[in-house]
């Protein structure tokens, strides 16, 4: 199924007219990729219990952000998924897997196998996926320099003659 574009500025912008003002503290972060749109906000005011309350924001905001969900999935054929912040604790309310076929060579898969082998993982899936967390933590400063310069490339690309 072909997905239709949209660019960060788009999906910030739709989101923005939609969500009401009193379920954040200021604008929610908004990650897109080719499967998924992901909205966590933060939420407004000192939080005792954190935990309780990110429980208590998901049970109240359910059905309001499942017709935001709906509109932007019909909108753009992506995943919506949610999440909110209290004080230093984040709660994905709901994430998409996603699976991603790769063909890997014998030393490749012998990494995989390795850490299933050590209990690391319970599969190859398991194991790539680990591996990517890892690669994500340990040189999240390079991936995100790496998105920056792919933003500036779409932005001059933008620019250009239509």
């Amino acid at each position: 199924m072909a997905r239709p574009s949209c660019t960060q500025t788009e999906v910030d912008t739709w989101f923005a007219q939609r969500l009401p003002e009193t379920w954040f503290d200021g604008p929610p972060t908004i990650q897109v990729d080719k499967d998924e749109i992901l909205v966590v906000g933060v939420l407004a005011g000192p939080i005792e219990k954190a935990e309780s309350r990110l429980v208590q924001f998901r049970e109240e905001t359910r059905l309001q952000r499942m017709e935001i969900a709906e509109s932007a999935q019909i909108l753009w054929k992506r995943t919506v998924s949610w999440g909110a912040q209290a004080n230093d604790v984040e709660s994905r309310f709901t994430t998409a897997s996603v699976p991603v076929m790769t063909r890997l060579r014998f030393d490749e898969r012998r990494v995989l196998d390795t850490l299933i082998d050590a209990g690391v993982a319970r599969s190859r899936s398991d194991a790539l996926g680990w591996c990517v967390q890892q690669v994500g933590r340990n040189q999240e400063e390079w991936i995100d320099r790496l998105k920056d310069a792919m933003s500036e490339v779409e932005r001059i690309r933008n620019e250009g003659p239509q």
